[in-house]
C-alpha cells in the first residue's frame, strides 16, 4: 500500500532517526514513571531541534516551486529562524529572518549573541522590528526582492503549517519503531507546544498507529489557552486532509497550560530547576525556553502523582541550547 506521505518531497536535511535514550536516573530520583528521551536536538543542522524535520518538507516546497529566497519568522532568539538560515544555506537559498522583539529578556547580549550570532553567520539577511512593524517590515522585504526579480517563499513561524507538521507525522513513526525495537509500549509522548506544528504532526501520526496513549504538549507560548487548542486542533485536522485516512475525532489536542509562568521565553523556577537536575543526573542539557519549561512541568505532574509509575513516557527534546549563553542571570545561585 502506498505511503501517503510520498506525495510530497522532501530534502534531506536531519540526522535521523534520532536517539531514544532512557533517562534511568532521573526517573529514579523522582520515583514516577519510566522516562525516557527522545533527543531531537540531534537532528544536526546548526545545532539542531525540531524544526528541521519541518523544513525538509517546507524547503522541498519551496525548491518545487524554484524559489531564490525564504522568508521567514520569529522572535529575536528564534530557534526556527537559525534552522531555516541553515537549511537555506545547505541548498543554496537567500534566507531572510524577520525577528521581533516578542519576549522582554534583559541581557546585553540578547539582541546580537547566540542564535543570532549563527544566523548572520549562515549568511541570512536579519531585519529586526517590533512585533507591531512585523506586517510592514515583511513588505518592504517582499518589495526590495521582487524588485530584484526573486521569486520569495514564505515559511510561518516555526515551520508550523500543514505541511511542516509532515516532519513530526515521521517522527512519530520512528519514536513508534525505536520504542517496539527497546521493548516497551509508550503510554504518553511529552513536549513543550507553541506555534503547534510539533504537536500536530505528533497526534497525526500517534492516531494513524495506534500507538501512544496520550500527546501531551506544555504550553511554553500562549497566554490565550483556547486560542492555542485551536491552532492546534485546526492544524491536526488540515495535516489529516493531506492524505491520513485517521479519524477527525481522534485529533482533539490534550494540551497542559500550568507551567506557562510570566509568558513566552520567561524561565521560571521549575525550569531552571528541571534543567539543571537533568544536566547533572543524565549530562543532557535543555533550553530556558522549550524543553526546559516543558520538563518543568512533567516533573511537576510526577511529583502531584499525575503520571501512573507503571507507565512508559518520552519526551522530546526540540533543540535550542544555543540560547543559553544570554540567559545566564536564570541560573546564577544566591550568594551566601
Amino acid at each position: 500500500m502506498p505511503d501517503w506521505l510520498d506525495a510530497f518531497p522532501r530534502v534531506a536535511l536531519a540526522h535521523t532517526p534520532t536517539p531514544l535514550e532512557p533517562l534511568d536516573r532521573l526517573s529514579e530520583v523522582l520515583g514516577g514513571p519510566r522516562l525516557w528521551i527522545k533527543r531531537d536536538d540531534c537532528t544536526g543542522l546548526a545545532t539542531g531541534g525540531n524544526k528541521t524535520r519541518k523544513l525538509e518538507f517546507l524547503i522541498a516546497d519551496a525548491l518545487a516551486n524554484h524559489a531564490h529566497a525564504v522568508i521567514t519568522f520569529g522572535a529575536i532568539q528564534s530557534n526556527h529562524a537559525r534552522q531555516t538560515a541553515a537549511a537555506c544555506a545547505k541548498v543554496g537559498l537567500d534566507c531572510h529572518l524577520i525577528l521581533t522583539r516578542a519576549v522582554a529578556w534583559d541581557h546585553p547580549e540578547y539582541e546580537n549573541n547566540a542564535n543570532v550570532l549563527l544566523d548572520d553567520l549562515l549568511g541570512a539577511r536579519i531585519h529586526r522590528c517590533d512585533p507591531s512593524d512585523a506586517k510592514a517590515t515583511t513588505q518592504a522585504v517582499q518589495q526590495e526582492l521582487g524588485s530584484a526579480g526573486k521569486s520569495i517563499y514564505l515559511i510561518p513561524t516555526g515551520g508550523s503549517n500543514p505541511l511542516g507538521a509532515l516532519g513530526y507525522v515521521r517522527c512519530a513513526r520512528e519514536l513508534l519503531e525505536q520504542s517496539a525495537a527497546l521493548g516497551f509500549h509508550p503510554n504518553r509522548v511529552v513536549h513543550a507546544t507553541s506555534s503547534g506544528g510539533t504537536q500536530a504532526g505528533l497526534m497525526v501520526g500517534m492516531a494513524e498507529a495506534g500507538g501512544v496513549d496520550s500527546v501531551l504538549g506544555i504550553n511554553v507560548y500562549d497566554p490565550n489557552h483556547e486560542a492555542m487548542e485551536e491552532r492546534v486542533r485546526h492544524l491536526a485536522r488540515a495535516v489529516r486532509e493531506l492524505g491520513s485516512t485517521v479519524d477527525a475525532s481522534a485529533l482533539e489536542p490534550e494540551i497542559d497550560h500550568r507551567y506557562l509562568g510570566s509568558g513566552y521565553g520567561q524561565p521560571t523556577s521549575d525550569t531552571t530547576e528541571a534543567i539543571r537536575q537533568l544536566a547533572e543526573l543524565e549530562g543532557i542539557v535543555v533550553d530556558p525556553v522549550y524543553s526546559g519549561k516543558a520538563l518543568g512541568g512533567l516533573i511537576r505532574r510526577i511529583r502531584a502523582g499525575e503520571e501512573s509509575t507503571n507507565s512508559n513516557v518520552i519526551f522530546v527534546h526540540t533543540g535550542g541550547v544555543v540560547v543559553q549563553s544570554v540567559y545566564r542571570t536564570a541560573f546564577e545561585r544566591p550568594t551566601a
